[in-house]
């Protein structure tokens, strides 16, 4: 069966395996992705910045979409429902890239900003798969860990009210929801900044849970001693502003280290096999560090989010480019 595949030109260490499975495959951008691109297409891999909706995909013969990430608010599933296309997403691929970006921040706030984490309380808003691990980096750290994830509300976790009355560090990582008993966009607006006791630090790795404007006047005011962002709203036409205020400020890319890419791309590839009856390729593999890089043990060493922020911060115009020409970032050493 040789299908036709259109693929996000960003996604990386893919090619390879997908030329074992078919001979026809176009790589585009994402935000570039047309209806008339997908027409006579059988399946689509992509990632957050192509909207898989009425728009791009009716009249096409698309079957199967694969979105090699962890969230899919850019996906219209009532649309897919109806129209008989099968989707995935990519549950907890880049968890643990998220979690090293989490610590990393945090040892940068030790190091920087006054934050002693042996002892301080880390509240961890949404409990899913990177949620978990952030949990198991604030307890390695010494830090009291409080959990909040208002759509599940297991026994176990606080309320917001606790978070926002007793946490010193406070991070995001829920899905972006509009509907439903507990939406998550703009979890944190002015009145959730203004509840604040401890003047906390922030961190928000997760889509839609931060209100921009309202965190900005937050940090002028200094209800937030410090913030670490990641996701923007309106990426990638980011405020520059909010850029300049914030301590660490990342073009969305906590979970782009190459094994949370990786394991992206297996999931979107193992799911794609599956659904069209084909042989699976192999597992792909993160590329080796550098020759003669040498790990002396110092987390910041492996991955220093600071890196990032410099360079975003002399050209927040490049937010996109940057995304997609990532250096190579490693987990671990192997």
């Amino acid at each position: 069966m040789d299908i036709k595949i259109v693929i996000d030109d960003k996604i990386p260490y893919i090619r390879e395996a997908v030329a074992k499975l078919t001979t026809r495959v176009v790589y585009k951008r994402g935000a570039d992705i047309t209806a008339a691109d997908v027409r006579d297409a059988d399946a689509l891999i992509v990632r957050t910045r192509t909207r898989c909706d009425e728009r791009l995909l009716a009249g096409s013969r698309v079957r199967f979409v694969a979105t090699a990430t962890i969230g899919f608010d850019h996906i219209d599933t009532e649309y897919m429902r109806r129209a008989g296309i099968s989707w995935t997403n990519c549950p907890g691929c880049n968890a643990s890239s998220v979690a090293q970006y989490v610590r990393s921040s945090l040892l940068l706030l030790r190091r920087d900003c006054g934050l002693e984490p042996s002892g301080a309380t880390l509240g961890v808003v949404g409990c899913g798969h990177v949620g978990r691990l952030v949990c198991g980096v604030g307890r390695e750290l010494g830090m009291r860990v409080l959990v909040c994830d208002p759509p599940v509300g297991a026994p176990g976790y606080v309320g917001m009210d606790v978070i926002e009355r007793e946490a010193d560090v406070i991070t995001f990582h829920v899905p972006l929801t509009d509907g439903g008993p507990c939406p998550t966009r703009h979890l944190a607006d002015a009145a959730f900044f203004g509840r604040l006791a401890r003047r906390p630090f922030l961190v928000n790795t997760s889509r839609g849970a931060v209100d921009n404007a309202a965190l900005k006047e937050a940090l002028r005011e200094s209800r937030v001693r410090q913030a670490v962002i990641d996701t923007w709203e309106n990426e990638p036409g980011i405020d520059p502003e909010l850029l300049s205020q914030v301590y660490i400020g990342t073009p969305h890319i906590a979970g782009y280290s190459a094994d949370g890419k990786v394991n992206a791309d297996n999931m979107a590839i193992d799911a794609l096999c599956r659904f069209f009856g084909l042989p699976n390729p192999g597992r792909i593999h993160p590329p080796r560090l550098p020759a003669g890089f040498v790990y002396d043990g110092d987390p910041l060493q492996l991955y220093n989010p600071l890196d990032d922020s410099d360079r975003l911060k002399r050209r927040p115009d490049l937010f996109e480019h940057l995304r997609g020409n990532y250096p190579l970032r490693r987990e671990i050493v192997d």
